[in-house]
């Protein structure tokens, strides 16, 4: 049996002397805010540092991917305190900011509890996070970041609040996509494969799946509309997308078969690579079949990605 190692906390002032010129910077680069955002389950591009709101200036905007709502994050190297709880809110206000993050050093009680007041009274289109920063090594290893959930939104009371019909109708549609998210994420825990799905499911028609390749993302799909499921390959350049298009014929060699709509979307975000089933979502029993033909398919899609473009 191999010999197992300590993990030691290492003092984030070890790391970061400063919040503003260290962390921050550090925090802003992709690779980097990646593992926070796989915590809270969201993409983000458009990454900002220092963006003005008025007289000051928040830590980091960002845009999220798929719906283009306004992320902001504001840091802290230290415990929370009132000063800036007072600047979360008015960034939030500032920039009509739809995920609002804060990252800390350490919590106290009474901010913790500010955090969860905010998600139980704030609309559906509002989330909160707190997010506690450690840094842990092994012996003489690199150190390495760990992002910890303190709060979050419970998206589950929040959809289940809705009391008007139209809202109630929307209610069980969000409530089903939910489900079938977090089934997914069980599937693949017993059914391990080579998509990084950790994120947390969400009541949204999509999953997001990391596959880091800078620029391009990969999406499931649940489409109650069309009865569909679908993997869609989501490039925000499209000098990226022009390349892989280029390359057309191989990447759909690769692709087994599977009929692939290629969207560029030049005026848009982004442009996308897809393709999709038809499948009967209503019936739960099938529902093991749907999530190996998307895990299956992402394979598939990220293997012909790492072939055409690198």
């Amino acid at each position: 049996m191999k010999k197992l190692g300590s993990l030691q906390k290492v003092n984030l002032r070890e790391v970061w002397a400063r919040e503003d010129t260290h962390f921050t910077q550090w925090l802003s680069k992709e690779e980097n805010i990646s593992i926070l955002l796989d915590e809270i389950g969201v993409s983000a591009e458009n990454i900002k540092t220092e963006d003005s709101a008025g007289k000051f200036n928040c830590d980091i905007t960002a845009d999220e991917v798929e719906t283009g709502k306004k992320i902001i994050i504001e840091n802290q190297l230290e415990k929370t305190d009132h000063s800036h709880l007072g600047q979360l809110i008015t960034y939030a206000s500032s920039f009509d900011a739809s995920i609002i993050v804060w990252v800390v050093a350490d919590t106290r009680d009474e901010h913790k509890q500010a955090i969860e007041w905010f998600n139980r009274n704030m609309t559906e289109n509002i989330s909160f996070f707190l997010v506690k920063i450690e840094i842990w090594q092994i012996g003489d290893s690199n150190p390495a970041p760990k992002f910890n959930i303190v709060v979050e939104p419970n998206d589950w009371t929040k959809i289940t609040l809705n009391k008007n019909s139209r809202s109630k109708e929307l209610t069980e549609t969000k409530l089903e996509k939910l489900k079938f998210w977090e089934e997914l994420k069980d599937y693949s825990e017993d059914n391990p494969s080579e998509l990084r799905i950790t994120r947390k499911p969400r009541p949204q028609h999509w999953f997001s799946i990391s596959v880091g390749i800078r620029h391009i993302g990969l999406n499931f799909i649940h489409n109650t509309r069309t009865s569909s499921i679908a993997v869609d390959v989501y490039i925000d350049k499209q000098e990226i997308f022009d390349k892989i298009y280029s390359q057309k014929e191989f990447f759909e060699s690769l692709c087994e078969g599977k009929e692939i709509d290629w969207l560029a979307l030049p005026d848009k975000k982004a442009s996308r690579i897809l393709t999709s089933l038809e499948c009967d979502l209503s019936n739960e029993s099938l529902w093991g079949k749907h999530f190996n033909w998307l895990i299956e398919t992402g394979e598939i899609m990220l293997r012909a990605l790492n072939k055409t473009y690198k």
